[in-house]
């Protein structure tokens, strides 16, 4: 991985691992369609005006608009309400864990559609550590769990695996901001009709969930999309999706320095694992030749 790819990777580790916890203190004062709502309100607000001085909207609806639906479907519409729903029962934790499933289904869905970047050995065994880290690193404690938010946290995992293949696959020319801006106007429009009739008794939640709210939407949505698309495009979909592997152990780390959890011994087994896993997981395939890796460039540029 280049050193782009890799200052993209740890950005984007670091970003998403936070939305767990603010979901978690956002959802404890607003219903999940309203937190879904203001979220894609804000990031709209902040990559909308962005795309259209570009002028690259319009150009993109015309070719592309039924791949950006379904990309739309796939990452936020779907996914979002879904995750924030599962989290009133079951902990940012556990969530994260559940998450961390992505790249097995992203790296079976693409062996379906006839990926030719083979999943070696070693980025096998690398997943495998990844996962083994993460338990260690959280633990699984499912006993209070219910079954239902488990089944709709596996239907955020196959949202997240295979949106990055749309992206990738029939939108490879459309730029991130430009995708992303049309999925949060679209989400928010479908949700509206729901969340605006909420929005008086949301009024009155404490000033923590509001600005749960405002970073969910400023740095984990505008910024953190926009950031996903280089990643992807730099490094392909399958690998940005191990970010999924860091994104849990980020949150842990976090609540250490900031929040002044103890350090287990969870945390010190855990998390080296899951670093020497990202690490296994992002390696090229070693039979990938020269003109393979540049028919992968020429295919990410918009």
């Amino acid at each position: 991985m280049s050193r782009r790819g890799w200052a993209l990777f740890v950005a984007m580790s670091v970003i998403w691992g936070v939305p767990y916890l603010l979901i978690k203190v956002a959802v404890g004062d607003f219903s999940p369609v309203v937190l879904v709502f203001l979220r894609c309100v804000v990031g709209a607000a902040l990559l909308l005006p962005w795309t259209v001085a570009r002028g690259r909207l319009g150009t993109a609806l015309r070719q592309h608009w039924r791949a950006l639906l379904l990309f739309t479907v796939l990452e936020m519409t779907m996914p979002w309400l879904l995750l924030s729903w599962a989290e009133q029962s079951l902990s940012s934790s556990l969530t994260g864990l559940l998450v961390a499933g992505v790249p097995f289904v992203a790296a079976l869905t693409a062996r379906l559609a006839g990926d030719e970047d083979r999943l070696s050995p070693a980025r096998v065994l690398g997943m495998v550590i990844g996962v083994v880290g993460i338990a260690a690193l959280l633990g699984l404690d499912v006993g209070g769990a219910q079954l239902t938010a488990i089944a709709a946290v596996a239907l955020v995992v196959v949202g997240y695996a295979t949106a990055p293949m749309v992206i990738s696959r029939r939108l490879p020319d459309v730029p991130g901001v430009t995708a992303s801006a049309f999925a949060l106007v679209v989400t928010a429009v479908g949700y509206a009709p729901f969340a605006v009739p909420q929005l008086g008794q949301a009024a009155d939640a404490p000033a923590n969930a509001w600005l749960s709210v405002v970073a969910l939407g400023v740095v984990c949505t505008a910024v953190a999309l926009a950031l996903f698309f280089d990643l992807i495009r730099e490094v392909g979909p399958q690998r940005a999706l191990v970010i999924t592997f860091v994104n849990p152990a980020v949150a842990v780390v976090l609540g250490v320095l900031l929040l002044d959890e103890p350090f287990t011994l969870g945390l010190a087994i855990g998390l080296p694992l899951v670093l020497v896993g990202c690490v296994l997981a992002t390696r090229r395939s070693p039979e990938r030749t020269a003109a393979s890796e540049l028919a992968d460039v020429d295919a990410v540029v918009p």
